[in-house]
């Protein structure tokens, strides 16, 4: 039951991490870097200490009484992560929510799963698996083989996003549902994002110890129920400041060169709705990682629950891709290319799930 309510956890997280660029498509006659940095507010300033608020008491005392070193390493995966944040809506705006996510979170998948546990080889650490482990026990196998799946499906997509492409040079479309479609710069940013966005994985086993303060102020007060769900948000906080000051350079650099700092008052603009979407947008964004740290509590191990989010992620941004028709004007072949895709993604998180099932 554990292992499962740690899979619908993981799931629920994918689902608001691959839907959550979807309200930005509401906001009209705002520049990217106006709606984006107004979303990320709320991602990475607003919300996060409010979650911890509500379901960690003391949360800030536990951040105050951090080792300095602890912090600030923590804040430095934050930076490192926002850049890949950042680079991950240009992913997205240049390559479509299908493809542009399956690239970047296939690779943050592969460098956020392994390096970690490949770091436990060579520091031990109570309660996490290293590579050796993982290796060396059937379930490890079993989730390892789930990621060299994950990484098969990502290929997979990514292929059929190399023939779409040809698909609508051959036929002299434009693709229809975007129209900043740049397959060169945009495979750039992405490859970028997705390297750098495994930091967030990083961060979270930095700050671990603040996770871990959390949890055992839970378990004192309630001794029988388990590992705490939410002992996550305290470090999530921190690694937020850190994509914060990233983000926040960049898009206020950007309003000054473009000049559309005016955007923010702008009367022509529907101003209420853009700031509403963009809300929803950056809350629906925060949410993933809010049920990842409880898919996490559930799983116990860093590798298999980082697959796992990574690949619901892809999956649900691939189902929305579908719905909003950017693999129309393609061949039969070039859509069933990505179908299997998406069905390959699938058969490893059965297989990731199972693995944790039988530790």
């Amino acid at each position: 039951m554990q292992i499962l309510l740690g899979v619908i956890f993981h799931f629920i997280g994918g689902f608001a991490s691959g839907s959550f660029y979807i309200p930005f498509k509401k906001v009209k006659s705002w520049a990217w870097e106006t709606y984006w940095i107004v979303g990320g507010l709320f991602s990475w300033l607003i919300v996060p200490p409010l979650a911890a608020w509500l379901t960690i008491p003391g949360f800030m005392d536990i951040i105050v009484q951090t080792d300095g070193k602890i912090l600030l390493l923590t804040y430095f995966f934050g930076l490192l992560w926002g850049i890949g944040g950042l680079t991950y809506g240009l992913g997205v705006r240049y390559l479509g929510i299908s493809l542009g996510s399956t690239i970047i979170l296939g690779l943050c998948s592969v460098f956020g799963a392994l390096i970690p546990s490949l770091y436990y080889d060579f520091n031990p650490t109570a309660g996490k698996d290293s590579l050796s482990d993982m290796a060396n026990s059937h379930w490890g196998q079993m989730v390892l083989l789930g990621l060299l799946v994950c990484v098969i499906g990502i290929v997979v997509c990514g292929l059929a996003g190399s023939m779409k492409e040809k698909d609508l040079v051959a036929s002299g479309k434009a693709d229809p549902s975007n129209k900043e479609y740049k397959l060169g710069i945009g495979l750039i940013v992405s490859i970028v994002s997705g390297v750098l966005s495994a930091c967030f994985a990083f961060g979270i086993d930095a700050g671990k110890d603040m996770a871990h303060h959390a949890n055992e102020a839970w378990k004192a007060i309630n001794p029988e129920q388990g590992e705490f769900l939410f002992q996550n948000n305290v470090t999530y906080v921190v690694i937020l400041w850190g994509g914060l000051t990233t983000n926040l350079f960049w898009c206020m650099l950007l309003n000054r060169r473009n000049k559309t700092f005016g955007d923010y008052t702008d009367k022509k603009a529907p101003l209420l709705k853009n700031y509403i979407f963009s809300a929803l947008a950056g809350t629906t964004w925060f949410l993933q990682f809010f049920f990842y740290g409880m898919g996490e509590s559930k799983l116990g191990n860093g590798a298999s629950g980082w697959i796992l989010h990574m690949a619901c992620i892809i999956l649900v941004a691939n189902g929305w891709g579908l719905f909003f028709k950017e693999w129309s004007g393609v061949k039969k072949r070039t859509f069933g290319t990505v179908i299997s895709g998406i069905v390959i993604l699938i058969l490893s998180i059965l297989i990731v799930g199972y693995g944790n099932s039988i530790k």
